[in-house]
């Protein structure tokens, strides 16, 4: 196996963890354990925890960028913008830890608005802006800031799956993403032209 393969496996080993049971629950030990290495090899490749969770982060920030859009309510703006809402509600509803990890918590070098947002280097928000500016080329939206539309309409998103990760929003998940869905279009009808 060459290096650059035992560092994959490594990642791919905390990204488990991760997605299983937090960033809290990822150590070098249980890494190493998972990673069938010891957890002074793992030092080869990451000098420590925090470059692990980076390259962790990097990576999974990379695979939602590939498969993000992936699919479509129909060929329209209107379905692709909400196939965009389907894609994150899966992400943060089937993967509740790596969401947290990604979108809310605490970490170094996690991407900040708007300069890095702005400059494209937050692949899915920047389909969601794509989506924006389409929505504001073809008259569906009034014109506007992009980014700061795209910036508001995720944050309620981002908000309601937060109070319903925390148990605060007692609904079925079907029922859920509806509610969702309803307050994305609320929110889209009062930007309309």
């Amino acid at each position: 196996m060459t290096e650059g393969q035992t560092a994959e496996r490594i990642a791919a080993a905390a990204r488990a963890i991760l997605v299983e049971r937090g960033a809290d629950a990822v150590s070098m030990r249980r890494v190493a354990e998972a990673a069938g290495i010891t957890p002074m090899a793992i030092y080869r490749h990451y000098p420590n925890r925090d470059a692990l969770l980076r390259a962790v982060a990097e990576t999974s920030l990379r695979d939602l960028a590939r498969h993000w859009g992936g699919r479509s309510r129909g060929d329209d703006w209107d379905g692709r913008m909400f196939g965009l809402l389907d894609d994150f509600l899966d992400f943060a509803l089937g993967t509740p830890h790596l969401y947290t990890f990604l979108m809310t918590e605490e970490r170094d070098q996690a991407r900040r608005f708007p300069e890095d947002y702005r400059s494209g280097d937050a692949p899915p928000f920047s389909q969601i802006v794509r989506g924006i500016e389409e929505g504001m080329r073809l008259g569906i939206l009034r014109p506007d800031d992009p980014l700061e539309v795209a910036l508001a309409l995720t944050a309620q998103t981002q908000g309601l799956v937060q109070l319903y990760l925390g148990r605060r929003i007692g609904m079925s998940e079907e029922d859920f993403r509806s509610l969702c869905e309803r307050s994305a279009r609320r929110m889209l009808n009062g930007l309309t032209s």
